[in-house]
């Protein structure tokens, strides 16, 4: 046991996917050749005026209303001071004493079924800096960087927590199904490897049993959640060793350097009065109407969390089923959908299986081939009936996927349909007769012995066998019963 508990919390930075920047009519790029979608604007030209994008605001509420933030009846623009090559007005306009949305909680659900609860500090909308690219290394060993100005100026909201969390793995957690629920509001499509969400983590220990906070470090540039979680484990190792060695921690920015596992100081860490913070003097107040705010709330969806512990309690689901099938809200519909028609559980399990393991073949997702959650609905129904088994269900479905044709004309055109006990029991006869030793060790009392008939008529069948009709009818077989 440690003599440390870590004290952690985090900021996400989350880029809203609506059609044009946050203060000018320039649209939003990825991958388009660089500085193509600028203007006097985002560029910061002399005399140019900003004006607010109103679907930012609108995106910036629903996150808000989705975590349980206090709306601000008004809030205001901040003009956050400091020079960087990215940032064309040596400013970056923010949020800073009042911000659009104030305190609320977030809960994930920990893969044990424990929950965890994660304070919200505040939610405020900002813009993007320009892109740097650095020529010839990393940072700091660089020959040179060159910066792409379309990202300037892109909508983010910036969502910062309460320091509630304690572990890399409930960093993770957290930030995984905070994700999906981003996903499924709609307001950003949060891919990390284009930078669309980012998450940076405030790290600190301080003794077992102490209420105190300890001196804080800042991980950074972390483009994915397994290492936010591997930094952040090894920035608590870090710190615990140098404490331990009698040394005293230093508030800084740090990077973790995944390929070695070495933490790395990037610069000393900013307080928030080394950035001058002023109100913004050409951006008028947010101020928000109550009916709007209302309205946005009374359209919220479901949202992953609630709707995973709905499907435990109501459809019979798994909490693994329940995790997988809301990873995006496409697959939620899917499933939905088919559950509509036939047992949920079985559609979980054949959708969240063997659906997604034959697609891999195709790169294909469930809600983009062509077998329809009708079709899945329809597949369970074929195998409740007794009328496939469940090898020529996957047989079934692998037609299903090339074709699209409904699985009873699949199970017709390739002859699957399960063999009726009568003719089966012929055949369990030959296998019995044909392997006796099984049969004496089935008298004996070792049912595992089973599973080698069942395989034996597989084989024989070609998978048309029902598995349980070939044990009941080896039993009667061997047994008399």
């Amino acid at each position: 046991m440690s003599a440390y508990e870590p004290v952690i919390g985090v900021e996400i930075h989350v880029q809203l996917s609506t059609r044009t920047k946050m203060f000018c009519g320039c649209e939003l790029s990825f991958g388009d050749p660089p500085n193509t979608h600028t203007c006097p604007v985002c560029l910061a030209h002399p005399g140019v005026l900003p004006v607010v994008n109103e679907e930012a605001i609108r995106r910036a509420l629903v996150i808000g209303l989705a975590l349980g933030c206090e709306i601000a009846p008004r809030s205001i623009f901040h003009r956050k001071n400091y020079f960087y090559p990215d940032l064309p007005k040596a400013y970056q306009v923010s949020q800073f004493d009042i911000p659009i949305c104030g305190r609320g909680e977030f809960t994930a659900i920990r893969e044990d079924g424990s929950e965890l609860t994660v304070g919200i500090t505040r939610a405020h909308l900002e813009e993007d800096a320009a892109k740097l690219t650095h020529e010839g290394g990393r940072r700091a060993g660089a020959e040179g960087s060159v910066v792409d100005f379309n990202r300037g100026g892109t909508p983010l909201v910036e969502i910062v927590t309460e320091p509630d969390l304690r572990s890399g793995s409930d960093v993770a957690t957290f930030l995984r199904q905070l994700r999906q629920t981003l996903l499924f509001l709609g307001v950003s499509d949060c891919s990390m490897e284009e930078g669309s969400m980012r998450a940076d983590a405030n790290v600190s220990i301080r003794p077992v049993g102490s209420h105190e906070l300890g001196t804080k470090t800042e991980l950074k540039n972390m483009n994915s959640f397994r290492f936010l979680e591997r930094g952040i484990e090894a920035e608590i190792a870090r710190q615990e060793r140098i404490l331990s060695e009698g040394g005293r921690i230093s508030q800084e920015t740090v990077h973790y350097e995944p390929e070695t596992g070495h933490i790395t100081s990037l610069r000393s860490k900013e307080e928030s009065h080394d950035y001058r913070y002023f109100p913004e003097p050409d951006l008028v107040p947010v101020v928000p109407d109550p009916a709007w705010v209302e309205s946005l709330r009374a359209e919220q969806p479901e949202l992953p969390v609630p709707l995973r512990r709905r499907m435990v309690a109501e459809m019979g689901l798994s909490a693994e089923d329940a995790e997988v099938l809301t990873e995006s809200p496409e697959l939620v519909e899917y499933f939905m959908q088919a559950a509509a028609l036939a047992d949920p559980k079985a559609c979980a399990n054949w959708i969240r299986g063997e659906l997604r393991a034959q697609l891999r073949e195709t790169g294909e997702e469930p809600w983009q081939s062509k077998v329809t959650p009708a079709h899945v609905a329809a597949l369970v129904d074929l195998l409740a009936a007794g009328t496939v088994s469940v090898p020529a269900a996957k047989e079934v479905l692998a037609g299903m996927i090339q074709t699209g044709d409904q699985p009873a004309a699949v199970v017709e055109s390739k002859g699957l349909a399960a063999m009726d006990d009568g003719d089966l029991a012929a055949i369990i006869a030959e296998l019995v007769a044909a392997n006796p030793d099984q049969a004496q060790q089935l008298r004996d009392g070792k049912d595992k012995v089973l599973g080698f008939f069942v395989g034996q008529a597989m084989k024989q069948t070609g998978g048309r066998a029902n598995p349980q009709s070939v044990q009941k009818l080896v039993r009667e077989a061997v047994l008399g019963e």
